[in-house]
């Protein structure tokens, strides 16, 4: 939720008002196997505490690949998802994370993938990191280490629209995100990393768990303070089929 631009931000959008087109390509997803040896799929860590039950979490925020005819390309992490597109969720470095997406969307794109939503006590547990911290990287906040001092789109995009948050298909418009400044590529705040080898979970999108009723964690480009400081800001505020710009997710998955 955009909650530094204002509170309680509008319904998702219907017809977005921009296109986008992004060529299809082939892509590799050796994270959503099974295979291999460890106790996690590659693309996900290990977050193992004495007397919790170890998972694996996804080390980078989701990106999303389209499945349809056999092919895999990637989704445009600037457009929705449409109804009955069949999405699976993907851990890589390097890439635009996946916006304007809800609660259930992320849900289907985890399950796809053959992973889940992070619970909410798993998700701040990864957050906090092995020797339990506020941020990522420590208890004291440094500005810019994590992606959370981002430029506000909505300003750019609808300049003196005293109605944008009224607009829910202004608020997931496909070019809020690419303006510079704003959303970052997964991994490239290098400081925003924990001992378990997690980048991005304070700042950059929102990330939703697995509250049925809807719940997200972190924070995004412009907040990381107000429902919370670092792995502790939190908003249940929209319910699980919310989404705008700044609402993206990672997925867990049971320890092998």
């Amino acid at each position: 939720m955009p909650i530094s631009e204002k509170r309680g931000v509008p319904r998702p959008a219907g017809v977005l008002a921009f296109a986008l087109v992004l060529a299809s390509a082939t892509v590799l997803v050796p994270d959503a196997a099974d295979g291999g040896a460890g106790p996690c799929p590659g693309g996900m860590a290990l977050v193992a505490a004495a007397g919790a039950t170890p998972f694996c979490i996804d080390r980078w925020e989701a990106q999303l690949v389209s499945i349809a005819g056999g092919r895999e390309s990637v989704h445009s992490p600037y457009e929705q998802v449409k109804a009955g597109e069949k999405l699976m969720a993907v851990s890589r470095p390097g890439v635009v994370p996946q916006a304007h997406v809800s609660r259930n969307d992320a849900e289907a794109a985890c399950q796809v993938a053959k992973k889940r939503l992070c619970a909410e006590d798993e998700w701040v547990r990864a957050c906090q990191g092995r020797v339990p911290t506020t941020f990522p990287y420590g208890n004291d906040r440094h500005d810019g280490y994590c992606n959370d001092q981002g430029r506000a789109p909505l300003g750019v995009v609808f300049p003196n629209d005293p109605n944008v948050f009224g607009s829910a298909q202004k608020m997931n418009d496909p070019r809020l995100n690419q303006v510079p400044g704003s959303l970052a590529k997964t991994g490239s705040h290098s400081h925003c990393k924990n001992g378990y080898g997690l980048y991005d979970m304070v700042g950059n999108v929102h990330e939703w768990v697995a509250d049925p009723a809807g719940t997200f964690r972190g924070g995004y480009y412009l907040d990381t303070k107000k429902n919370g400081d670092g792995c502790k800001y939190r908003t249940d505020a929209h319910d699980a089929v919310y989404r705008d710009y700044s609402t993206g997710f990672r997925c867990c998955k049971n320890a092998r």
